[in-house]
């Protein structure tokens, strides 16, 4: 796990909703000790034996998660914007919103790493 990386990269990082991602970052990594972390595709990215997800901060006006995979958990956790190729995006307009889904996006993350247990 290279949160390291993660941390200077986010140092540097220019965003209006930094602290939000910030936020989103922490949720991810310590939802499940299993995820690991590193830069990838130009942002935060996070995986367990597969990609599952990555930030994509050149969006400004809204933190995005993009699930690579989410179609493989057959649930949109109450936040999961559908798209296509098997992809869905969480989006975080404020913290307020983070705060509103942390609970599910832990789920997800869980998910994630017991479907690629078995």
């Amino acid at each position: 796990m290279s949160i390291a990386k993660v941390n200077t990269f986010m140092d540097q990082l220019d965003h209006p909703l930094k602290k939000e991602m910030e936020k989103v970052i922490n949720i991810i990594t310590t939802a499940n000790p299993k995820i690991e972390c590193d830069i990838k595709w130009g942002g935060p990215s996070f995986k367990f034996k597969e990609d599952m997800a990555t930030i994509n901060p050149k969006i400004k006006n809204y933190v995005v998660v993009i699930f690579h995979k989410a179609s493989l958990l057959n649930d949109d956790f109450g936040f999961l914007e559908e798209q296509t190729k098997g992809k869905a995006y969480a989006k975080f307009y404020s913290m307020a919103d983070v705060g509103k889904h942390e609970t599910a996006l832990k789920k997800a993350v869980n998910a994630w790493v017991s479907l690629m247990e078995n």
